[in-house]
């Protein structure tokens, strides 16, 4: 019977990272193709920016409802819809020969990956129950990291051939099909939630909605200080490279690099360290390393001492969002889901804010202040773990 249940377990985890691997495959096609599609278009740099803004203004309107939807009809079977729109949504993309068209497809992709992370997340928790305490759910980022680098490598032959678009969005289409079919059935096929086990009076809390406790918040500030740091790495880095440490032109993109490297590194050995020291306790280190990372490229922005500090804050930020995830997915006064997209809320605010912000800053102050003030905001995560009084 023992190994029966084990080989389910393995089951269900290749089945969820596969998904995972859907999920990060997808993006990176599209982020690594907008150049081609901006020029397409004739889309000058303002217009490219104001357009992009359509995914996370998408992402944000489906929070809500993609956690109701998981926490109504289960993360079975929101994920393999998901699934199939996330992937479809781009292949509309590749296709869009006007603004208005690239507009309205990129608010349903944004949509549709918000439910693909919900459920996705959702059925990583499921799966990490099954390992009695251990964490597995940097793992699973872990592979949505390296779908990533496969899709950028996957472009970059595209791009080689001359491959349109439309027609490599067609190809990871069928690819993820693929996957999909022959995964589905391997999922959980039912969501566990600590908020659903029966009261002290016996009866079953039904409530879809519940309002969130001090402890799904502080997880929110967490991944919100996180997040904030993430998207700084990917969108100012290559320029913090150009204009403050001044790299040569062929090494703009080595801190960007730098950071995916130890992202990607980071949340393949992340469950180590959490199976041996607990989340709490690892979250503390990384708010610590986040915030030694940018000082570090602050106070020294040569080429050397900048990477080393951009390696830093990959390995800082690898962990910190799946473990607020996981920490969430077992909250004893929400469903799984609704905490989930509770938690992702509020972090992806930090992740859609920081950017900008550092933008104005850094008009003011320079790039240098602003990375000093975004070092800050990572240290919060070291302050405000240890209040989370349990995992």
């Amino acid at each position: 019977m023992k190994k029966i249940f084990l080989s389910t377990q393995l089951r269900y985890r290749i089945a969820v990272s596969s998904f995972f691997f859907i999920q990060g495959i997808v993006f990176a096609s599209w982020a690594s193709r907008i150049p081609d599609i901006k020029k397409a278009l004739n889309l000058s740099d303002a217009m490219l920016g104001g357009v992009l803004l359509s995914i996370p203004v998408g992402q944000m309107c489906a929070m809500a409802l993609s956690g109701w939807l998981v926490a109504r009809y289960g993360s079975r079977k929101m994920l393999t819809l998901a699934a199939i729109l996330y992937p479809a949504f781009l292949v509309n993309l590749g296709f869009s020969h006007d603004i208005w068209r690239l507009i309205i497809g990129l608010f349903l992709f944004g949509m549709a990956g918000n439910l693909s992370n919900i459920s996705v997340n959702t059925q990583g928790v499921d799966v990490e129950r099954l390992y009695h305490k251990r964490s597995i759910m940097a793992s699973f980022h872990g592979l949505w990291s390296l779908a990533g680098f496969l899709g950028g490598l996957i472009s970059t032959l595209m791009v080689g051939y001359n491959i349109k678009p439309g027609l490599h969005f067609v190809i990871i289409f069928a690819l993820t099909t693929l996957i999909l079919l022959y995964m589905r059935r391997a999922t959980v096929p039912r969501d566990f939630s600590a908020a659903d086990r029966p009261s002290s009076d016996g009866k079953e809390n039904k409530k879809v909605f519940t309002m969130p406790d001090k402890y799904i918040i502080m997880l929110g500030f967490i991944a919100f200080a996180c997040m904030a740091c993430e998207g700084t790495m990917y969108d100012w880095s290559g320029v913090y490279f150009q204009s403050v440490v001044d790299a040569p032109k062929n090494l703009i993109r080595l801190g960007y690099t730098a950071y995916m490297c130890t992202m990607a590194l980071g949340r393949f050995t992340a469950d180590g360290f959490v199976n041996r020291f607990g989340a709490v306790p690892v979250i503390k280190a990384s708010g610590l390393i986040m915030f030694a990372g940018l000082i570090i490229s602050v106070l020294f922005p040569s080429i050397g001492a900048a990477t080393f500090g951009f390696l830093l804050v990959g390995f800082g930020t690898s962990s910190v969002v799946p473990l607020c995830y996981s920490m969430a997915g077992r909250s004893k006064v929400m469903k799984a889901s609704v905490a989930l997209a509770t938690v992702s809320t509020i972090g992806f605010l930090g992740f859609l804010m920081g950017p900008p912000v550092i933008g104005f800053i850094a008009q003011a102050w320079g790039l240098k202040f602003s990375f000093a003030l975004v070092a800050l905001v990572g240290l919060m995560t070291t302050f405000i773990a240890p209040h989370l009084g349990h995992e």
